[in-house]
């Protein structure tokens, strides 16, 4: 799982969320996400202290990836794991509410992708490392990943909760999310939380 430094996270949300809040948010989103990996082990990539005393908190192996961008560090990870004797990986982003039974995605032998719900970005992927897939992330990358799946076992899996993340303000009043969303959050025109102090 790579994981932006969280002072720096959520940058489309600053109309609505100040940076403490922006910050709060993506820690509880990256929580809820290790925490749908149930006793499977996660493997955390970052390049920032605060996220790696996170990660460490919260029992999860450090993968340092200083200066690699997030695809190269996606990649070192994917290493990381492989090194460590896994046979299968799964990758997600940190930014997934709704995430549960993350672990359910993955399918021996298959390469199976979870697309958000514009089928534009890759939510999750996983598959074997045997056949490893470069990471490919950025506009588009749900097609670039599946292209890059040629040839293998491969699958799409529609999943209502994994497709959900949140980088703007209009993710945050997706119908799903009314109930789990923290009701820490300040009143914006995208949910109907308690209002900010006058």
């Amino acid at each position: 799982m790579p994981v932006k430094a969280f002072h720096e996270a959520k940058q489309r949300l600053a109309g609505v969320l100040d940076p403490s809040e922006r910050r709060r948010l993506a820690v509880w989103m990256a929580d809820g996400v290790v925490r749908s990996a149930g006793e499977t082990p996660v493997f955390v990539v970052c390049d920032d202290a605060d996220v790696r005393a996170w990660a460490e908190e919260a029992r999860a192996t450090v993968c340092w990836t200083a200066q690699l961008g997030l695809n190269g560090a996606v990649d070192d990870g994917v290493r990381a794991v492989a090194s460590a004797g896994f046979d299968h990986v799964i990758v997600t982003h940190a930014d997934l509410p709704l995430a549960t039974q993350l672990v359910s995605v993955a399918r021996p032998g298959t390469a199976t992708f979870v697309p958000d719900r514009r089928r534009d970005g890759t939510n999750v992927m996983a598959f074997p490392l045997q056949q490893q897939i470069p990471a490919s992330y950025g506009v588009g990358s749900f097609a670039r990943h599946w292209a890059a799946a040629a040839g293998q076992p491969r699958e799409i899996r529609v999943d209502a909760q994994l497709s959900v993340d949140v980088d703007t303000a209009s993710d945050l009043s997706h119908p799903l999310l009314s109930k789990v969303l923290p009701t820490w959050l300040p009143t914006i025109p995208a949910n109907r939380f308690t209002q900010r102090p006058a």
